[in-house]
């Protein structure tokens, strides 16, 4: 008899894995209800990985550091998955750049799995169904997950929502078009690597270290956790070791100052909030009068008829 879905899953099968985060991204109402049962079955078997968060500007080299640091863990005995989430295709609304083939080397390790994801215009950096992946992650037994944004900017920090440990990617000698970016997420971020640290490049990265550590003592001097700036070089192998020393570091003063289980207890009341907000709004849509409410709505805001609240009051009124 043929195990289920649920039973290869928590066997660890990559195969099984893939599906059922494919059931998870499916916007087909028969696939997000089996993707619904299948959480429910195994969701006692979820929430024992660390969870780590990877933001970072474009070019800093985000693809390069995690493959570097995944065959890290591998060696450590880890099992890693990377959910990597894509810019979409305006046409298809696949994923344009396909992690797999930027991480070649470590997407043929067996102690790593790797699942590039289209963002679909989802904001906040992350993929609509990043969550239930991350549970069907840990099912499957991975002991790390690492998420990969698409990018760096001020809606992008949703990711900070669902990891344990946020990390932040910095280059050095960067200039100053992005200090508003910059101040903005180093007050939220853990830990700090300063990316490409390595031939010509090393001063300038551990002057950057001096630079970034100071900044973090004036923006989160209140703490109780110090966060590190650490200058990691992927191609030299530099620095992956510490990072990880910070990261499990942070992890067990989240525990032992019993803030790790409250975060994730507030990161579920935000996925609620959001799964609520979400379903509530497609209740709305599939109103057979929402159309016409919408169109009427939508027409007296743009002609400065009806105050935005005026309008959704109309378009939420119960039909008679």
């Amino acid at each position: 008899m043929k195990a289920s879905l649920a039973t290869q899953l928590m066997e660890g099968k990559r195969t099984a894995l893939a599906k059922a985060i494919t059931l998870a991204e499916s916007l087909k109402q028969d696939d997000q209800q089996s993707s619904w049962l299948l959480l429910q079955e195994v969701l006692p078997h979820t929430g024992k990985s660390i969870r780590v968060g990877v933001t970072g500007a474009p070019g800093v080299g985000k693809s390069t550091f995690i493959e570097s640091f995944g065959e890290f863990l591998a060696t450590q005995g880890k099992r890693v998955a990377v959910l990597s989430i894509d810019p979409s295709s305006p046409l298809t609304k696949g994923s344009i750049l396909g992690d797999k083939t930027r991480m070649e080397k470590l997407s043929k390790n067996p102690m790593a799995f790797i699942r590039p994801s289209a963002s679909n215009s989802f904001i906040g950096g992350v993929a609509h169904a990043t969550r239930e992946s991350i549970l069907f992650c840990e099912a499957a037994g991975f002991d790390v997950i690492i998420i990969e944004t698409v990018g760096v900017g001020q809606s992008e920090f949703s990711v900070k929502d669902i990891c344990d440990c946020f990390l932040l990617l910095m280059l050095a000698g960067a200039g100053d078009e992005l200090q508003g970016i910059k101040k903005g997420i180093m007050e939220m971020a853990d830990v700090i690597a300063i990316t490409k640290a390595d031939g010509e490049n090393r001063k300038h990265a551990q002057l950057a270290q001096a630079e970034y550590q100071h900044a973090l003592h004036l923006v989160r001097s209140n703490e109780g956790w110090p966060p590190q700036v650490v200058p990691c070089s992927a191609l030299e192998h530099i620095g992956i070791t510490d990072m990880w020393t910070e990261i499990t570091q942070f992890v067990e003063h989240q525990k032992k100052t019993n803030q790790f289980e409250a975060v994730r207890r507030q990161q579920q009341a935000i996925w609620l909030n959001e799964q609520l907000n979400h379903r509530l709004r497609q209740q709305l849509i599939n109103q057979n009068f929402f159309g016409e409410r919408w169109n009427n709505a939508l027409e007296k805001v743009q002609h400065n008829q009806w105050t935005v609240d005026q309008a959704v009051a109309y378009i939420m009124t119960p039909r008679d």
